[in-house]
């Protein structure tokens, strides 16, 4: 099962949005077939508080990719954004408000724990309401366990998890020849906790050499001064810093290196986003890392076109965060969504999706959208796909044709992994749909 989207299809007809605290469906000027089936989605996300533009920027996408997929398809998406205040317990609370509203689809990922908690309440809701069941697409919560322990029918990752994006980074670090001793740090929950036990176990194995300096974790969320974890790192003799750090406590964390005077390189999950390239500027040319599964630099006219393309569409610089996998999320979502609603035509309900359709399509679906393409495996519903590695340099020097932010600094890509290369084993044991 595999269709290709062409990048030509960013170029769609004239969009009349109209968002509201409602369903958000985003249709094309022309009209609609009024009896279009249409699916439900409930985006579930931090939108206030201190990772509330992290929230912001994933509601782009998803809006941009709604607008794109409605603009041309026979099946209708309709996005409602729901605010968790990054706690996993409002995030439940907003489950429940998103099932009495109608969703089908469950959209978040910006924080493990609360995808986790998402998780087990869908298990149990799938259970006890099998007329009413919803699917957890989740597009950045990446602890190892989603896809292994907690594996779930209901649940389809298209990030690539902590240790596929560690294995990226490390393909990079085991040849920095220079660099004897490294600083791990990150936030003080269970993400946080997946990045340094990987860290230090692929380490060990590919550069044994390499001193730890310092491994450390800090409250997620909640440190306003990195000042003395940054004096920490320095006075340790670290030679870089590897972070799976995001949102704030990544700028904060970058800007304090650099106001103590850090002179080392940051290995990073995040580093090439959300105000981290203009918190550390000149400081970073040549020793910001980032892994991503795209980068704006990707050397392709296809690339290319589909972040002009994003760009158009948002043209504030600071609306400047876009990735790839949230769009390869939505198209090979509508392209199930389109085997649902076949499914429903056969039968009663001409209007409707068939959720368990959507579901059988999603585990094994593939696409291929602006030269990038993925997979689901079906053992674990992991979404496996290319990754790149990039490293920050200046606006317009080889390589960086497009900044970040309008900050004057963008990611040349330095590496490039091939899904195979960053595909991990899984210990999933898959429940079968009833």
């Amino acid at each position: 099962m595999k269709t290709c989207f062409k990048s030509s299809s960013l170029a769609v007809a004239k969009i009349a949005v109209s968002v509201t605290f409602g369903w958000l469906t985003a249709t094309a000027a022309l009209a609609q077939p009024a009896a279009a089936p249409t699916l439900k989605i409930a985006m579930i996300e931090g939108l206030s508080g201190p990772f509330g533009n992290t929230g912001e920027a994933v509601f782009r996408n998803l809006l941009w990719a709604t607008e794109r997929v409605n603009a041309r398809g026979k099946a209708q998406l309709s996005l409602k954004r729901y605010d968790s205040k990054g706690q996993a317990e409002e995030a439940l609370s907003m489950l429940r408000a998103a099932i009495d509203d109608g969703a089908q689809i469950i959209m978040q990922g910006n924080s493990s724990a609360t995808a986790a908690a998402l998780i087990d309440a869908i298990n149990k809701h799938n259970e006890r309401e099998p007329s009413k069941r919803v699917l957890f697409l989740n597009y950045a919560a990446v602890d190892p366990i989603l896809t292994n322990e907690k594996c779930s029918p209901w649940h389809f990752r298209f990030d690539a998890h902590a240790d596929m994006r560690m294995t990226a980074l490390m393909d990079v670090l085991k040849d920095d020849k220079a660099l004897k001793s490294i600083y791990i740090i990150g936030q003080d929950y269970s993400f946080g906790h997946a990045v340094a036990k990987e860290a230090k176990r692929q380490l060990a194995v590919l550069r044994p050499d390499i001193a730890l300096a310092g491994d450390e974790l800090h409250p997620l969320g909640r440190v306003k001064d990195f000042m003395p974890y940054a004096a920490k790192i320095k006075a340790s003799g670290a030679q870089a810093v590897l972070t799976g750090n995001f949102g704030n406590d990544l700028t904060l964390l970058i800007k304090a290196a650099k106001d103590v005077g850090f002179d080392g390189k940051f290995y990073t999950f995040y580093g090439n986003a959300l105000g981290a390239p203009a918190a550390i500027g000149e400081a970073g040319i040549g020793k910001v890392i980032a892994v991503a599964d795209w980068l704006p630099n990707v050397p392709t006219a296809a690339s290319e076109a589909f972040y002009k393309s994003f760009k158009a569409r948002f043209p504030n610089p600071a609306d400047d965060y876009v990735h790839m996998r949230m769009q390869l999320m939505m198209e090979v979502l509508a392209q199930a969504a389109e085997k649902g609603v076949d499914k429903s035509v056969a039968g009663s309900k001409s209007n409707a999706i068939d959720l368990i359709a959507v579901q059988a399509a999603l585990s094994t679906v593939s696409g291929t959208f602006s030269g990038q393409t993925g997979v689901m495996r079906a053992a674990d519903h992991q979404f496996q796909q290319p990754l790149v590695v990039g490293l920050m340099d200046k606006l317009g020097t080889p390589g960086v044709k497009f900044d970040v932010e309008g900050s004057g600094y963008g990611f040349r890509v330095i590496k490039q992994i091939s899904a195979k290369a960053a595909e991990q084993p899984t210990n999933c044991k898959m429940a079968a749909v009833q």
